[in-house]
């Protein structure tokens, strides 16, 4: 089985969503003491991040390495 590039794409960006407001954003509000500079670095976390993440998951959508043929089953 292979995925789609819009699953790649939507799990990039639901991930991503998650990890920028759970931990990028509050360690550079912990980091910097304030709040705009915590957003803004978050947000552009947040795009490179999507990007990576989804030519990670292209990259291993074609690798074989752990993946099995789905039989299939005839009656």
């Amino acid at each position: 089985m292979v995925e789609k590039h819009y699953r790649s794409l939507t799990k990039a960006v639901s991930w991503r969503v998650t990890g920028t407001l759970d931990t990028t954003i509050i360690i550079s509000f912990l980091v910097t003491g304030r709040i705009k500079p915590a957003i803004s670095i978050g947000f552009i976390e947040l795009f490179t991040e999507i990007r990576l993440y989804y030519l990670h998951e292209r990259l291993w959508n074609k690798i074989r390495f752990g993946r099995m043929k789905e039989e299939e089953y005839s009656i």
